[in-house]
């Protein structure tokens, strides 16, 4: 059997991620005391196995200060009853909250009159964070859209069910800031920079020109290879702790050219039928 907790601060796509799960079969439930999991799964998902062999159950801050503090003592006994229990925590940057918030105009759960928006997200940042902490994946919603957000959920949480480990690369541009969800970040504006070439400034690191120019760059070439090795060297050890879940981040100053190029070209060095291998190009979106 299957449990999936699902968490988030408020506005960073809970609602989305269990609607996708749903959509895919899965159980989903929102919103149920962490105090009442434990009773959840003796008295409902091990009493009928066939229905709820799938279910994710959505937890947040309108929880009980003191149950979310307990969480962890909470997962070690649901994975005592044998339940394959993954913790999956999403999280964006305070400006994207505050901004989403300020679009719907929707109240947060933890604001009233005498807690602004501001200090709430605050607050809830630290109610979660004992829930963060165990989590299997951590998705950074910041710069992503609804429908990016379910792609995301199906590459990481459902074909995961069929694979061992999911490794997303993705490349970003450091102007914009680096991916809060990224476990190594590699850095490639060392490299030459196609953007300075103007026959070659308009295309990104998906164009053949691009390839061809970079391929012919002995750093571009040795730079791939060092990430290749580090990744090829400790990714079992970390599959191995039970890690499911690892994200490359591979940044260039604009996140057009060379670190799309070098995303591109690990994402297929790596492609095996074990693996579950996720691209995403952050700026080319």
């Amino acid at each position: 059997m299957k449990l999936l907790i699902v968490s988030a601060l408020s506005g960073a796509g809970k609602s989305i991620a269990l609607d996708t799960l749903e959509d895919c079969g899965y159980y989903c439930i929102d919103n149920l005391p962490v105090a009442l999991l434990e009773d959840f799964i003796s008295k409902v998902m091990l009493f009928d196995g066939n229905k709820y062999a799938k279910t994710a159950v959505g937890i947040d801050a309108r929880n009980q200060n003191e149950s979310l503090a307990n969480f962890s003592d909470t997962l070690s006994l649901i994975r005592a009853k044998g339940i394959d229990c993954q913790v999956i925590f999403m999280q964006a940057e305070e400006a994207t909250l505050l901004k989403r918030y300020s679009e719907t105009r929707r109240r947060h759960p933890l604001t009233d009159y005498n807690i602004p928006l501001k200090e709430a997200l605050l607050i809830e940042r630290e109610m979660l964070a004992a829930i963060a902490r165990h989590a299997n994946v951590v998705i950074d919603t910041s710069l992503t859209q609804q429908h990016q957000l379910r792609e995301l959920i199906k590459e990481q949480v459902i074909e995961q069910d069929y694979r061992h480990i999911s490794l997303q690369f993705q490349s970003f541009g450091f102007k914009h800031g680096v991916p809060l969800d990224a476990d190594f970040v590699f850095d490639a504006r060392c490299l030459p920079n196609p953007y300075w070439i103007p026959e070659l400034r308009a295309m990104t690191g998906k164009d053949a020109a691009v390839i061809e120019f970079l391929q012919g760059e002995r750093y571009a070439t040795e730079l791939f290879d060092d990430i290749h090795a580090f990744i090829d060297k400790w990714m079992p050890r970390f599959e191995k702790e039970g890690r499911s879940y690892m994200t490359i981040a591979v940044g260039c100053t604009g996140g057009q050219h060379r670190s799309v190029f070098l995303v591109d070209a690990l994402a297929k060095r790596f492609n095996n039928p074990a693996l579950n291998i996720i691209v995403r190009h952050r700026e080319l979106h």
